[in-house]
Order: structure tokens, then sequence, then C-alpha cells
């Protein structure tokens, strides 16, 4: 259950990762006070492929993100059928990141690094744009 829920946050993350016009305004006014984050960010040295197959499974996540965000606002109020609606994108989610080439953990970890470095970020969204 956790696994799934930090692979849901993740998702949700990359969606709004490729959305960036709006966070890069707010990266200047957060980079005053970042400095001590970055460096906790950089104690993980990802690859360049890493890096790459994040950008391109967050692409694929961030679409199931959205149809099934929509999917569990249709079921609102109905627990079960939510329940259920989560268990399936996050099963679709792993298949994602899992046909990528990287493991979950990993995926997770870039995701809390780029959160937490906007020099990684903009590596990830520059790869992400010429990736597609």
């Amino acid at each position: 259950m956790r696994r799934m829920t930090a692979l849901f946050s993740a998702a949700l993350l990359s969606a709004g990762m490729m959305s960036m016009p709006a966070m890069a305004q707010q990266d200047s006014a957060t980079q005053q006070g970042g400095a001590t984050q970055q460096g906790q960010a950089a104690n993980q040295n990802f690859t360049d492929q890493q890096l790459q197959q994040f950008a391109d499974a967050s692409q694929e996540i961030a679409q199931v993100s959205q149809d099934y965000t929509q999917r569990l606002q249709e079921a609102q109020g109905d627990q079960a059928k939510q329940q259920e609606i989560r268990m399936e994108a996050n099963d679709k989610m792993v298949s994602i990141v899992e046909e990528s080439g990287l493991d979950v953990e990993t995926f997770n970890a870039i995701g809390q690094a780029i959160q937490q470095d906007p020099e990684l970020m903009k590596r990830v969204q520059q790869m992400a744009q010429s990736g597609s």
C-alpha cells in the first residue's frame, strides 16, 4: 500500500512537472532557501539513462494519472469503486515504470530528487521534451 501511494504521488508530481511554466516562476523564489535542499538531492547520482527513462515514463504516467483522476472524481462517494480505480491506476503505472527499465524505488527516488533540485528538474524536463 505504501508503494502505491508513493507511486501515485510520483505520478501527480510528474503530471505537474510536465506543465512547468508556472513552476518555473516559483523556482526563482525558492532558490534563496534551496541551497541546503540541493545538497541533499546531490547525494544521489543518477545516470543520464536513468533520467531519460524517468522522463519517458513520467510522460506516460502523467497521461494515466489524468485519466484516472477523472475516473476517481466520477466515482466520488463510492469508496469501493475509488479503491478499485486506484489499484488499477497503480498497476498501470508500475507497468509503465518497469517497461521503462527502472524499478519503482529508483523512479520514486528520482521524483524526490527532482522536487529538491531545480537544476535536476530542468535536465529531466529537457530530456522529456527532446525524448518525445
